[in-house]
């Protein structure tokens, strides 16, 4: 099973203004530490302050923060879910070579790099697609001949 911890976490009732200076201080370039009561120094990794930026940014706007772990290998089936899409489509989608998989034994295995940079390609094809779509609506006029009064009798 990929998911090996899963925890939410609720935004504060109160206003916590302190938080978004810290993710703001988290997002810079600065390198921090965490120190606990003894006095010992924990540095934070770059992706450590990443994920808490992002956490402490989401929570001062009002939102819920969920955290999960993954393993960074997975099966067809974690890898589908992940995606959002059946586990037959994501297997057409490795045979066909647009995902890269190893096949170690008798089963396929995904990195979650690969399926990562999957999922960012087809958003920004979708993106590319959907201004091509409108540039074309807007030198058709089509919104307006579309929205129009369409007479039905």
């Amino acid at each position: 099973m990929s998911v090996l911890t899963e925890h939410t976490v609720l935004p504060p009732t109160g206003e916590a203004p302190d938080s978004r200076d810290l993710a703001s201080a988290l997002a810079s370039d600065r390198k921090f530490h965490l120190v606990d009561e003894s006095g010992h120094t924990f540095p934070l990794t770059a992706e450590l302050q990443t994920v808490l930026a992002q956490a402490l940014t989401a929570l001062s706007a009002g939102q819920a923060v969920t955290l999960e772990s993954l393993d960074t290998l997975l099966s067809t089936q974690e890898a589908a879910n992940l995606l959002g899409i059946s586990r037959p489509t994501l297997v057409k989608l490795l045979e066909s070579g647009e995902i890269p998989f190893t096949k170690p034994g008798r089963h396929r295995r995904v990195q979650l790099q690969h399926l990562l940079d999957y999922q960012r390609l087809q958003r920004e094809h979708r993106g590319e697609e959907l201004a091509t779509m409108t540039a074309e609506a807007a030198d058709d006029d089509a919104y307006r001949a579309i929205n129009g009064f369409t007479r039905t009798r």
